[in-house]
Order: structure tokens, then C-alpha cells, then sequence
């Protein structure tokens, strides 16, 4: 369906001329409801629409990784369709498996990015510069999947004996380098996201979703419950099979427009309130959704791709916040940063949830955080839709806990 505006406004986008797309946005059959929040003096207008859908184009198989709380390719490219051109630097400094630096490549724009696991590196790192599939096979057929090698025995809830010595293998193929080069970067990512699954595209015996690992005491009762043993998986053959649904919409044209920018990405692994790495105002546009209030515990979610790439997710100061006192306090720090790298006139598009059964709104934080560093809150938007969420699997049905919508906070940088 063609939108009301078919062309993107662009970086010279003003804030009436979004206003005015949003108040007459009507791509999927509904209407804008428009609204306000905010003090009398100081209103915020908030507009509410299925702005994005399911319905719409789908999103590059390219983003099909699996990562706890992230985001839908489509909320990144709406604002990036609308408020950047060209080359221009889209930053997200909670960029998790980094859909709006993949997003923005695959629009021409230059991703920068940047979390405090070094985990995202991996994950975003390799589908920047995509290998072909000739590629991936060749080098597949390179690796030796049947050395001998120490086998953790408590994985075995996991995996077949055989499974988990192929995984072992490629484990210690990855170990025993210095440096991965771009080929072994793409393995590594797909193995990392082929590890613990509920199909049998996953090396593992049936677990809960492949966006976390449950605990070995866990996995036993899992298989108990379900009288399964693992059955043998083979690695090499689901690597090649996940890379080839990666790759499958990826066109000469799309790899032609994340070659020309992908040598000015920045992927960093920094704190998103101090990141050196990025110039002071260089930034167009900032999309990014922090770690909600006591939602997930990336450390524990991770603990298997930890193991595999040999990384101490312990020793990261990873950020998990109780109260909304001392999650506020580091949005303001993380906002401090953002206007720092915000070029005058960027844009800030930072979403928020329902959290705690919707009785939390946290643009209620968000828009006293963004103004204590400078930046002016021009709206709120609420993309509301019904959708499928992969906490049903724990028995959490839609519109009854979680994040319901997708509230977007949209903030701009003063001209000086």
C-alpha cells in the first residue's frame, strides 16, 4: 500500500511537516487518534496509529537472529525513511543485535553502533558484509567437525554426543585464532544463533525460545517433562541451512549498498553514556530502545553463546534496574551523551514500553531525561497493533503483560 506521503521527508524535515504526515497517516485503514501529555504550559502532542505492520513489506532476512527484547526492523527504517538522506550516521547505543544499524546499511545510510556486551559486536559485525553462500560452504567444508575435544558433560541435556562434538570442535576452531576473519565472523554468528531452539533448525533438543538459554536444571526437567533425549543435529548441515535463509532476499543491489558504507560503520563496545569512539555532532539520527525496568537479564539469557565464543559476561557491567529511580538517573547520563553526538537539528527517536502489566509508561521518564540534556520532545508516538510475542510460549498472552505497543519518544537537537 502506497503512503499518503511516498517520498521520505528527508533530513530537512521540519517538525510541522511530520505532524502533518502523522496526522493524516492512514497507510493501513485506521486513522490517527491525536492526544496530548505533558504539563498545560509544556504539551507534548501523542499520536497513535498502526504505523507499522506485518502487513507491510517484510523486513531483509538479514535481521532473522535471535536476541531477547529487540525491536522490529520497520520502527527504525519509519524514521529513517523520514528523517535522514543519504549517508547520513544513524547511531543506536543500545544496539543489541543491531536492527537499526542493519536497517540503516540496507537504506545507504552509515551505521554506528554501540553496547556494553561485546556479544552484539558478533552478532551485527558479520551481516554488515555478508558472505556469498559458495563462500560459507567452502570454508564449512575446511573445518574439521570430528577433532577430539574435552566435552562439557552437563550439555549433554542439550545435545546428542555427536552434536555436542561438533559444536565442541568448531568451538576450539574458533579458540585457537588469533583473529576470525569475515568468513569465520558469519560461522561464529549463525552457530551462536543455532545453539538452543524449539525446531529442528536448532542444534539442540527441543527448549524454550532461541533468543536465551534456560539453565541445565532446567533443560533436565524440560526433557523430563517431554521424555525427549537429544537427537543428533548436525552442525555443519544447520549453519549451512540457516545461512542460506539469511541470504535468500539479499539482492546484488542490497550488497552493493552495504559495501559502499560499511568501511565508515563504528561498532563499538562501550557504556551508552560514555562512547569515545564517536565524534562530537556527528551524528543525523539516534533509534534505540533501552534495557526496560527488570525485564531481562541479558547475562542469563546468554550464558550458552558465552560459553562458546569464550566470553566472561560476568565482568560486564551489564545495566539492570529495579526502580525507576536509578533507571532514570542513567538515561540522563545516556541522553548527556547523545546530544553530545547529535548534530544540531538530528533527530532522536528512543522507544519505550508498557512495562509491569502497562501500569508503567516510561515516556513519562524519558521526556524530563531528554530535556535535562538539551533536547526538545516534539511528540509521541504510539504504534499500536496486534501482534504475536514470544512470551506466549510462557504462557503470557497479548494485551495482558509485556510491552503492548511500541511508544516512541521523538526528540530534536536545537539549531545553534
Amino acid at each position: 500500500m502506497q503512503s499518503n506521503f511516498p517520498l521520505p521527508l528527508g533530513r530537512t524535515a521540519t517538525t510541522a511537516a511530520l505532524l502533518g504526515e502523522l496526522s493524516a497517516f492512514a497507510d493501513f485503514g485506521k486513522k490517527t487518534e491525536i492526544g496530548s501529555t505533558g504539563s498545560v504550559e509544556n504539551p507534548v502532542p501523542v499520536y497513535t496509529n498502526e504505523f507499522w505492520t506485518s502487513r507491510q513489506r517484510a523486513a531483509s532476512r538479514l535481521h532473522e537472529v535471535s536476541y531477547r527484547a529487540c525491536f522490529k526492523p520497520q520502527l527504525p527504517r519509519f524514521f529513517i525513511e523520514r528523517l535522514t538522506g543519504p549517508d547520513d550516521v544513524v547511531f543506536d547505543p543500545f544496539m543489541g543485535r543491531g536492527t537499526t544499524l542493519l536497517e540503516a546499511a540496507l537504506l545507504g545510510r552509515v551505521p554506528f553502533g554501540s553496547d556494553v556486551s561485546p556479544l552484539s559486536s558478533d552478532l551485527i559485525a558479520p551481516r554488515l558484509a555478508p558472505p556469498t553462500l559458495d563462500e560459507v560452504k567452502a570454508r564449512l567444508g575446511q573445518i574439521d567437525f570430528a577433532r577430539e575435544t574435552d566435552l562439557p558433560p552437563d550439555l549433554l541435556v542439550f545435545y546428542h554426543p555427536q552434536t555436542l562434538q561438533q559444536l565442541c570442535s568448531l568451538r576450539a576452531y574458533f579458540l585457537e585464532k588469533e583473529s576470525l576473519d569475515p568468513l569465520d565472523q558469519w560461522i561464529q554468528m549463525v552457530a551462536i544463533n543455532r545453539l538452543t531452539g524449539h525446531s529442528k533448525g536448532f542444534f539442540s533438543a527441543y527448549t524454550l525460545p532461541p533468543n536465551q538459554a534456560v539453565s541445565v536444571e532446567s533443560q533436565r526437567k524440560i526433557n523430563q517433562r517431554l521424555q525427549q533425549i537429544p537427537e543428533f543435529r548436525d552442525v555443519p548441515e544447520r549453519i549451512f541451512s540457516k545461512t542460506k535463509k539469511l541470504l535468500s532476499d539479499l539482492t546484488d543491489a542490497a550488497r552493493q549498498t552495504l559495501r559502499r558504507v560499511q568501511d565508515r560503520a563504528k561498532i563499538l563496545t562501550s557504556p551508552s553514556d560514555n562512547v569515545p569512539g564517536i565524534a562530537d555532532e556527528c551524528v543525523h539520527l539516534v533509534v534505540t530502545s533501552p534495557p526496560f525496568l527488570d525485564v531481562v537479564d541479558y547475562t542469563a539469557d546468554n550464558w550458552l553463546r558465552s560459553w562458546f565464543i569464550n566470553l566472561d559476561l560476568q565482568s560486564v557491567k551489564m545495566s539492570t534496574h529495579r526502580d525507576i529511580t536509578t533507571w532514570e538517573s542513567s538515561m540522563r547520563r545516556t541522553f548527556a551523551e547523545i546530544h553530545r553526538v547529535l548534530r544540531p537539528g538530528g533527530w532522536v527517536a528512543f522507544e519505550v514500553g508498557e512495562v509491569r502489566g502497562g501500569r508503567t509508561k516510561l515516556e513519562d521518564s524519558i521526556v524530563p531525561a531528554g530535556t535535562a540534556a538539551g533536547l526538545t520532545p516534539e511528540l509521541i508516538l504510539i504504534n499500536s497493533q496486534n501482534f504475536t510475542k514470544t512470551a506466549n510460549c510462557w504462557g503470557v498472552k497479548n494485551n495482558s503483560l509485556g510491552t503492548n505497543t511500541n511508544r516512541i519518544v521523538l526528540f530534536q537537537k536545537a539549531w545553534h
